[in-house]
């Protein structure tokens, strides 16, 4: 089993009324990891994570698209000094699409408080649709490849 760990910093602008991590906050938290993992960065201090094999900028060639987001929040997140933990994985490697899967972990007791999955379609950029995923990335890809998060509530 291969997990990516990314930390996420949060922000005091991150909390809602009532003292705990927005909704929206939290999709952004995902967001942040999720580009961490799998978008080159080149200035990175330290190279990128082994997954991120996609080139970023808006002058890529492939971009990624969310074609859908399932979150389930288990327990509220409050505001941590240190980052929050986001393990990430793929709980499904498909022809032109990746379904990422999400564990938001926080505090000293390193509590889930956060499971979570986004479908991401890979999109060539100069024409807008989907393409199959190139063999380096699949190459890249397939060891962290698992059993998808299961949810609680599942879908109907």
């Amino acid at each position: 089993m291969s997990r990516l760990s990314v930390p996420v910093p949060l922000r005091w602008a991150d909390l809602d009324a009532y003292g705990h991590v927005n909704n929206v906050e939290v999709l952004r938290l995902l967001e942040e990891a999720r580009i961490a993992a799998f978008w080159r960065h080149p200035e990175a201090e330290g190279g990128s994570a082994p997954t991120a094999v996609l080139d970023a900028g808006p002058s890529a060639s492939t971009h990624t698209v969310v074609a859908r987001t399932e979150i389930e929040y288990l327990r509220p997140l409050a505001y941590h000094r240190e980052p929050v933990e986001v393990e990430m994985w793929i709980g499904h490697l498909g022809g032109a699409s990746i379904d990422v899967c999400y564990r938001v972990l926080a505090g000293p007791g390193r509590e889930l408080h956060v499971q979570a999955v986004s479908t991401l379609v890979v999109v060539d950029a100069a024409t807008g649709s989907p393409r199959r995923i190139a063999p380096e990335e699949r190459a890249a890809w397939e060891p962290y490849v698992e059993a998808p998060v299961e949810l609680r509530r599942p879908r109907r």
